[in-house]
């Protein structure tokens, strides 16, 4: 019987990087030091949405359900996440009130716990990434909800602690593929 070998390249850097780097400029804005201007709403959409959904599609390539679902859904997040703010402005439907924003975040909260669920198989840098992940989105809410600048604020520091979290997590796969040991470790994989 022949083996076939997998050498295509890990995209999960690819999609950890996209979702990092966008969360932790979203999250400089919601603690109040920066706007939401175009150079947020462009890393939205290219980094934080297309740059995940090519890594999801790359990882249903290599039959990683989990890797292909987190990617693709949270790259579209954060497309749909710009549109809610882009369309209205173009007469595209009306903006979103408090509660309907809520429940969206929510929703959002829900899916990632679920996915935390996941990590507990792989590795304890994403479940770090998850569990701040799932603290952010209920956090959102809960500001939205309760029109709270405080819950806002505490929830933006908690993202930019995700975003780190992420990104540390892909430097740390890149690093350690290269340099062929654990450089920046992750934590002991129980994935079988």
């Amino acid at each position: 019987m022949m083996t076939i070998v997998d050498k295509n390249a890990n995209p999960a850097p690819l999609g950890l990087l996209g979702f990092g780097l966008t969360t932790i400029l979203l999250n400089i804005h919601n603690i109040g030091s920066i706007g939401l201007t175009s150079m947020i709403l462009s890393m939205g959409i290219f980094v934080g949405g297309l740059a995940q959904v090519i890594a999801g599609i790359l990882e249903f390539k290599k039959n990683n359900t989990f890797g292909m679902t987190a990617f693709v859904a949270y790259g579209f997040f954060w497309i749909s996440l710009v549109a809610l703010i882009l369309m209205p402005a173009k007469g595209l439907g009306s903006k979103p009130d408090n509660i309907e924003m809520a429940a969206y975040l929510f929703v959002w909260g829900l899916f990632s716990t679920g996915m935390l669920i996941g990590t507990f198989r792989i590795n304890k840098a994403l479940q770090v990434v998850f569990s701040l992940l799932v603290v952010l989105f209920f956090g959102l809410a809960l500001s939205d909800y309760y029109e709270s600048a405080p819950i806002k604020i505490f929830s933006g520091y908690v993202g930019i602690l995700c975003g780190l979290g992420a990104l540390y997590t892909s430097l740390a796969q890149i690093l350690n593929e290269l340099y062929n040991k654990e450089l920046l470790p992750i934590g002991t994989s129980h994935k079988k």
